[in-house]
């Protein structure tokens, strides 16, 4: 089972996705905590979540614990797996709303960071960590 998990391509060129969707969601998680009004609970509470001030803790811890995990190269696929999610509710909870209100094109801008994030996650989670990533050396031993 957990060969399955660490299994990884040895692209060399993943480090850059992992880059990118590591240090977004470490950044993110980290200002949920340091920012609650504006980007943990209060945000939560103001698109209309239950539980907002758990759920700001609940998703805060995932994006740094996963992020960390993905900058490393260290289970990268099952760190992968909370991201997708919360990208998956994140654009259903505000970017949906948002086409339906301000219309397509506006939606389109807003939503950039939201596609490339979930697209990156779903790569990592096809694909695994790459050649640079502690799998990869896992995988080899």
């Amino acid at each position: 089972m957990i060969k399955r998990i660490i299994k990884t391509d040895r692209l060399m060129t993943t480090i850059l996705i992992r880059l990118m969707v590591g240090m977004v969601f470490v950044s993110e998680g980290i200002q949920k905590f340091l920012f609650p009004d504006l980007r943990g609970a209060g945000r939560f509470e103001g698109i209309g979540l239950p539980h907002p001030e758990f759920l700001g803790s609940f998703v805060g811890f995932f994006e740094v614990l996963s992020g960390l995990l993905i900058l490393l190269g260290l289970l990268t696929r099952l760190a992968a797996i909370p991201l997708v999610i919360i990208m998956c509710v994140a654009i259903f909870t505000t970017k949906l709303p948002m086409l339906a209100d301000e219309g397509f094109w506006y939606m389109l801008h807003a939503s950039r960071t939201d596609y490339a994030m979930l697209l990156g996650s779903v790569f990592l989670l096809i694909r695994g960590g790459g050649a640079y990533s502690f799998d990869a050396r896992l995988s080899r031993q």
